[in-house]
């Protein structure tokens, strides 16, 4: 589904990803993980373009992600990032965003339906200044599922929840991946984290890929 070759990005004085070059294949959850600083969320920020590669590129189902404009390649490849940024209004106007770029608007059953499946039955009016941190980032995940994503790109996305709330979430995840399918990259610092929800490890240390492989092996776990 995704395929980096030689992907990199450096800034006056630091490399953040050097020479990246992986698969990712239909469906599979892959789970980024390394130390802090390693250069984790700079490589996942690569896969659609959120920041823009020195090096390499990436392709996705074949195609050279330079040639697919920005919109339409981070509506097929979302992120949901570790803090939920949310519009102000109510969590509906939030999922109707994004299919409101391209012209189309999301019937009220179609919201209905996401905010189910995120456990959020009946938030639709909700307004998202009064939504708790577990309740924003199951919010944020039912706006990028709005655009039906390809790829689902997840930056540290329990990181800043208490456990009930990261316990929440990870079911999410997986409920998301076996009903929708999409492919999935998690970012975590949680090696724990990473064994429960992904099917392959990458662990980066100092921009590089230094191992590939089942998690059991990757981590230790």
């Amino acid at each position: 589904m995704l395929r980096a070759e030689g992907l990199g990005r450096s800034v006056p004085g630091k490399i953040l990803v050097a020479d990246a070059t992986f698969d990712i294949r239909r469906g599979e959850a892959l789970a980024i993980v390394g130390p802090s600083g390693s250069g984790k969320t700079s490589l996942l920020r690569l896969l659609n373009r959120l920041d823009e590669p020195t090096s390499g590129t990436v392709f996705l189902d074949g195609t050279d992600y330079r040639r697919i404009a920005p919109r339409d390649l981070r509506r097929r490849v979302g992120m949901v990032s570790q803090r939920p940024y949310l519009f102000p209004g109510t969590v509906a106007e939030n999922l109707r965003f994004g299919p409101l770029q391209r012209g189309e608007e999301l019937p009220a059953d179609r919201v209905d339906d996401l905010l189910a499946g995120v456990g959020l039955a009946e938030y639709a009016a909700r307004n998202v200044a009064n939504l708790s941190g577990g309740e924003a980032q199951r919010v944020s995940f039912a706006r990028t599922l709005a655009n039906a994503p390809e790829v689902l790109l997840l930056d540290e996305p329990t990181s800043a929840l208490d456990d009930d709330a990261k316990a929440e979430v990870e079911d999410l995840i997986h409920r998301v991946a076996r009903e929708r399918g999409p492919t999935c990259v998690l970012v975590t610092h949680d090696t724990a984290q990473a064994a429960r929800l992904a099917s392959r490890a990458l662990l980066i240390e100092a921009g590089r890929i230094a191992r590939d492989g089942p998690p059991q092996e990757v981590l230790g776990a």
